[in-house]
């Protein structure tokens, strides 16, 4: 199967189809996205604008999903930014905050179920700190009845 990303006029995924790999066949019997993206153009509309993405992130970096972006410098999808301080890593082709990665969990954070998130709120206050450490919500089963 054969997946590919409709965008839009800035570029957005507005819609990802699967087709099968037989649609994608050119004349000599070999896969090509050009070949895959006349067959979309036919079943929407010729004016369409598709890439071919993939799931097992074979190419593009990731696979495509509503709402992401295709950025064609870096032929990438990209997701949308979490944060409006984040930046984009043009080696890596995803956002990373103003302060790098995550910091590392000590052991001991860990074993108490602590994780790090990220709090734009407090990097706007003092753009040397936004991650934060929290407790893990204890999970609460469910009631048996």
């Amino acid at each position: 199967m054969a997946n590919f990303a409709m965008l839009d006029e800035n570029n957005i995924v507005t819609q990802v189809i699967t087709i099968y790999n037989n649609n994608i066949l050119d004349e000599n019997g070999v896969e090509s996205e050009d070949v895959g993206i006349d067959f979309c153009r036919k079943l929407f509309e010729e004016n369409t604008n598709w890439k071919q993405t993939s799931y097992n992130n074979n190419m593009r970096v990731r696979h495509a999903s509503i709402g992401y972006s295709y950025n064609q410098t870096l032929d990438a999808f990209i997701p949308p930014q979490p944060f409006s301080s984040w930046v984009l890593n043009e080696e890596t082709a995803d956002w990373q905050s103003p302060l790098g990665l995550t910091p590392e969990l000590t052991e001991q954070n860990i074993d108490d179920g602590f994780f790090y998130v990220w709090d734009e709120s407090t990097y706007e206050k003092d753009n040397t700190n936004g991650w934060i450490l929290k407790e893990e919500t204890p999970y609460e089963p469910l009631p048996t009845w």
